[in-house]
């Protein structure tokens, strides 16, 4: 029975992703994974359950977690990109059919149509800030950056950075080259704040 509701969960995905959660009916899903709909619906109650399956599954979004705050600037960056990269290749793997448009556009149907999502994230996203500004005050404290700086709205910069990963896959098209880039202008905005 779960191996079911997986493959459904599966088989959702890749039409939530590449259509939109208006476009896709029940009966479409129901279609494409050779079920009927009653078999359907004895897994999921409704399309908006199975669609909130499908982001709990597939959009993975989180945090980065650091087993100490009191870790360097420079050792926070390449932190910062290893979970970058993790995250990237977890969602796009080698995949050659991958379209990052897809994906951002399940985003945001996942803030449209999944209650409590856009509240979720707007406090992982407070977190993550209020993270970056805690290793940024750090930093300063250890001589690392410079004192004059406003970690608050700096902090808040750095997280567009990472934010921005997400249009630099749009227009390069391969995870790496994305990487790559984020490497690079972390490491300028590094430069800027250092002593």
């Amino acid at each position: 029975m779960s191996d079911t509701r997986e493959f459904i969960v599966d088989q959702a995905y890749s039409l939530f992703l590449h259509h939109s959660y208006e476009a896709v009916s029940i009966s479409e899903i129901s279609k494409a994974i050779g079920l009927t709909k009653g078999a359907l619906y004895h897994h999921f109650k409704n399309k908006e359950e199975l669609f909130k399956s499908v982001i709990d599954k597939y959009l993975i979004i989180s945090g980065l977690t650091l087993t100490s705050m009191n870790v360097s600037f420079a050792a926070f960056i390449e932190e910062t990109l290893k979970k970058a990269s993790e995250t990237m290749l977890g969602l796009m793997g080698e995949k050659s059919s991958f379209i990052p448009i897809d994906y951002i556009s399940l985003l945001a149907d996942a803030f449209r149509h999944y209650p409590g999502f856009a509240n979720e994230k707007a406090h992982l996203i407070n977190d993550e800030i209020e993270r970056i500004k805690t290793v940024m005050d750090q930093s300063i404290r250890n001589g690392e950056l410079r004192p004059d700086i406003n970690t608050s709205v700096l902090a808040i910069s750095y997280f567009s950075l990472t934010v921005g990963l997400a249009s630099s896959v749009i227009g390069k098209n391969t995870p790496q080259q994305a990487i790559e880039s984020l490497r690079d202008q972390l490491y300028e905005f590094y430069k800027v704040l250092k002593v």
